[in-house]
């Protein structure tokens, strides 16, 4: 049974969505392959303006990794390149993407979220980057193009939770909807940018991205959560 969900409205906005919501959208190996097969699909769609990720619990967009997912080592790894992919694609994705950062954001999730362009917070928003507390090398390549370098040293060395209205003051999203129209909210946001010239959308954002350096600091930092996977301590595993 698919974990995910992938459908384009008349507005040319695609979504995806997570649905695997008894394992609070955790992510594992065949949720994270679904997601990239998505992505892949909706590139190469010429009816697809722009994307929004969201999830079909306003509960929560994604825990982040299921450390619950039985893997040997080999398979561990894997996974994790599978993450750093998902990064690197949704960093260098040539259209705009717009994520619902409803309830529960955190680690792979957060990560998701700030790998969009936009992103709209649910009142019940509870966005958190636990790189520290599970000494995870993932974090500094995207949220420091985001909300700067102190703002990105503050939430990544204390790991702590944060809320709809602070994620407002500090950037992390752009507007904030009730919990359950977070998506709705989503979509109206992405339909606001699908109605320029598509061609024209693209170059902005190939340009902000040239200029900022983002695609590359991502990439960078994937190579080094993949080693740090493939040689340290990994993510830990909790049955």
């Amino acid at each position: 049974m698919p974990l995910t969900s992938y459908s384009v409205d008349e507005k040319q906005v695609a979504l995806i969505r997570l649905e695997r919501e008894k394992a609070r959208n955790a992510m594992n190996t065949e949720l994270l392959e679904e997601l990239l097969a998505h992505l892949d699909k909706a590139k190469g769609d010429d009816d697809v303006r722009v994307l929004v990720i969201s999830s079909n619990d306003h509960l929560g967009l994604s825990a982040g990794a299921d450390v619950k997912e039985e893997l040997d080592e080999d398979g561990r790894v894997r996974r994790m390149e599978l993450f750093a992919q998902l990064y690197d694609t949704l960093v260098s994705f040539p259209k705009p993407t717009v994520a619902a950062c409803h309830g529960s954001v955190v680690g792979g999730g957060a990560e998701v979220a700030v790998a969009c362009d936009l992103r709209v917070g649910g009142s019940n928003l509870r966005m958190r980057f636990p790189g520290a507390e599970l000494g995870v090398p993932v974090g500094p390549a995207r949220l420091v193009s985001l909300c700067g370098l102190a703002t990105a040293k503050y939430l990544l060395l204390t790991s702590r939770n944060v809320g709809a209205d602070e994620a407002l003051r500090m950037g992390l999203v752009h507007r904030v909807a009730p919990a359950a129209g977070t998506e709705d909210a989503a979509l109206d946001l992405a339909a606001e940018v699908a109605v320029h010239p598509p061609e024209a959308v693209a170059q902005l954002k190939q340009m902000l991205h040239r200029w900022d350096g983002v695609v590359e600091r991502s990439a960078d930092e994937g190579r080094g959560q993949v080693e740090w996977q493939r040689t340290g301590p990994g993510l830990p595993y909790r049955s």
